[in-house]
């Protein structure tokens, strides 16, 4: 039996990537699921497959982690059953363009900021007392290498994921006497929707990215999120960073 037969887990952006990856590899841990993200219909879909395939509870939830008032009314309008959360995994997140400061589009800053920064704030914020007062619990923040090392043409993205590094290191010591376990996993290039998104569409651009090596999959990073979630109740992997074996820092890549 795992660990994770029978916890909760509150997963943020569930429908895509390497929240959609998590969302199936707690389950067949055997880990009930609480799913979140802004397109509903996808949600479902994910949870009557899971529900199909695993012997496990799911609950998807339409949120826009940026509208703190709906971050607040979900969490507290929480049936009596999904209350207790043992697991929240902060992965909602996205990238825009990829420009020099002075020539980048300030729309894109925002949806990043609200999203990245101010999105899992919201959600830490409203899920975080409850294991406080039970004197238990886990947090695991999906990173990024951005948040470790800056880059030419990605100032405000790199913040945001360096905001994600700060707030995790300072939840850990606000927490240490709390017995909550503060992680987390900071993946280097992951071939997802994320370029698409962040070249708005452009699915060349985005192919080129990851264009002449093996990139990640959102179930390398899926693995390794397990991994932190499942260690014994004294071992908390605070940080976890993982590249391609092509990869050895944020613009160091080997293409074939």
């Amino acid at each position: 039996m795992s660990r994770l037969t029978g916890k909760t887990v509150f997963i943020t952006g569930a429908t895509s990537g390497i929240g959609k990856s998590c969302v199936y590899a707690f389950a067949k841990e055997g880990a009930n699921l609480i799913i979140t993200a802004r397109r509903i219909e996808k949600l479902n879909e994910i949870a009557e497959d899971i529900k199909k395939t695993f012997s496990v509870s799911v609950l998807p939830l339409k949120l826009d982690v940026q509208k703190r008032d709906e971050v607040k009314k979900i969490v507290a309008d929480l049936p009596e059953e999904w209350k207790k959360i043992d697991i929240l995994l902060n992965n909602a997140g996205l990238g825009r363009g990829l420009n020099k400061l002075y020539e980048d589009n300030p729309d894109g800053w925002d949806e990043m900021i609200d999203t990245n920064v101010k999105g899992l704030l919201y959600v830490t914020r409203e899920i975080i007392p409850q294991m406080v007062e039970r004197k238990n619990g886990h947090i695991i923040m999906i990173g990024s290498i951005a948040g470790r090392e800056p880059y030419s043409k990605g100032a405000v993205y790199c913040a945001t994921k360096f905001a994600v590094n700060a707030i995790t290191r300072s939840l850990r010591l606000d927490v240490v006497d709390k017995n909550i376990r503060i992680s987390t996993v900071d993946p280097g290039l992951v071939e997802t929707g994320f370029s698409e998104v962040r070249f708005y569409g452009d699915t060349e651009t985005a192919k080129n990215v990851y264009k002449g090596l093996t990139p990640l999959v959102g179930d390398d990073i899926a693995d390794a999120v397990i991994y932190v979630a499942t260690r014994p109740a004294h071992v908390n992997i605070a940080e976890m960073v993982v590249f391609p074996t092509a990869q050895a820092a944020a613009t160091t890549v080997h293409r074939e």
